[in-house]
């Protein structure tokens, strides 16, 4: 088996979690944009569920 790089390993996790940091942050500092701007990113966590949920099923 390949071993992957620490960074291969731990990039989508870190993703992840930036988007759900800015996602709580802009939700809780602000109306307008930033109310569009946290839906966004903390869209991106469930994406990424569904994702691999999907993935693992086929």
């Amino acid at each position: 088996m390949k071993r992957q790089s620490l960074w291969a390993v731990f990039a989508a996790p870190i993703a992840i979690a930036l988007f759900s940091t800015i996602g709580l942050v802009a939700a809780l500092t602000g109306d307008d944009w930033r109310d569009a701007l946290s839906w966004a990113a903390l869209g991106v966590p469930v994406l990424a569920v569904a994702w691999a949920m999907k993935a693992r099923r086929s």
